[in-house]
């Protein structure tokens, strides 16, 4: 397991991470999020050993981060980094053979990579030539030849289209089920609510809130609640301590003052008909981080 603790980082008199910490468990995929400047990839390359730290540390296994550690880390930075002049497949070839592999074993792995991703029908094509989407298949692919034990990956779903984050979503979630830890960080919450198993969330430099995605949103749920019943629910409106949010004959969606209020209105709706469904309705990951940001907002 990647672990980060206490890291501080500052350029001049900007405190640009305070105190962060978090862990990278084995075997999932920790959701990284943030608006712009809020130190995602600041802290990714601090991972990395990219850019130094102020303080803190960052530990695989309990024990501090080495060079030969980090070999075992695979990185996508957010800006492409390949030669756009080189073949699809030469290029991913020639980074497994930086990484020790002889040219078959790493023609192999890189055909096959290549494939899994999508690409293979643009192995001998320029990576220049590739649509945008395709050359971050192919970033990808760059951080994933040698087999990494842990995936660094800076917005992974920039520029792809549904069917390309489908595919690029199946090769991590594959990964993570082999036992490796993946740390993604994305603007788009809706592929981070489908992907993670946990979430980090970063604002001005600090960590705002960190945990399981099914954890945080208990701890968000807050109280609104779901009821489906088969008889007309409009008596709900005047009910006190309620604030109806979405209303439709049978249907309401609304929040309660209190878990007390949510008990009566569920025995007032037993009452008016066949009550088919009663249930709590937990936070979307975008409304957790809208919630979460706005708390810290100046």
């Amino acid at each position: 397991m990647l672990e980060l603790s206490g890291i501080t980082k500052n350029y001049g008199t900007h405190r640009v991470l305070d105190d962060v910490g978090f862990r990278v468990p084995d075997g999932r995929l920790t959701g990284f999020v943030g608006g712009n400047g809020a130190g995602k990839t600041t802290t990714m390359r601090i991972m990395l050993g990219v850019l130094s730290r102020d303080r803190g540390e960052v530990t695989l296994d309990g024990s501090p981060v080495t060079a030969a550690d980090r070999r075992r880390f695979g990185y996508m930075p957010e800006e492409r980094g390949l030669y756009p002049k080189m073949k699809v497949l030469e290029q991913i070839v020639y980074l497994a053979r930086l990484h020790g592999f002889s040219k078959p074993e790493a023609t192999s792995r890189a055909r096959a990579l290549l494939e899994e991703l999508g690409l293979g029908e643009r192995l001998n094509d320029n990576i220049e030539t590739l649509s945008l989407g395709n050359q971050q298949r192919a970033q990808i692919a760059a951080a994933l030849v040698h087999d990494p034990e842990v995936l660094i990956l800076d917005e992974p779903f920039s520029g792809l289209d549904p069917l390309a984050v489908d595919v690029v979503a199946g090769v991590l979630q594959t990964r993570a089920a082999q036992g490796v830890g993946v740390l993604f960080s994305s603007h788009q919450l809706d592929v981070v609510e489908r992907l993670c198993d946990d979430l980090v969330i970063i604002a001005g430099g600090t960590i705002r809130a960190a945990g399981t995605r099914e954890g945080l949103r208990r701890e968000h749920q807050g109280h609104r609640y779901e009821l489906v019943s088969t008889g007309d629910a409009g008596w709900i409106r005047t009910e006190p301590g309620v604030e109806v949010v979405e209303f439709d004959g049978g249907y309401a969606l609304f929040d309660v003052d209190a878990d007390e209020t949510a008990q009566r209105v569920l025995r007032r709706a037993v009452e008016h008909g066949d009550v088919a469904s009663f249930t709590p309705r937990h936070p979307s990951l975008a409304q957790i981080f809208t919630e979460v940001i706005q708390e810290v907002a100046p």
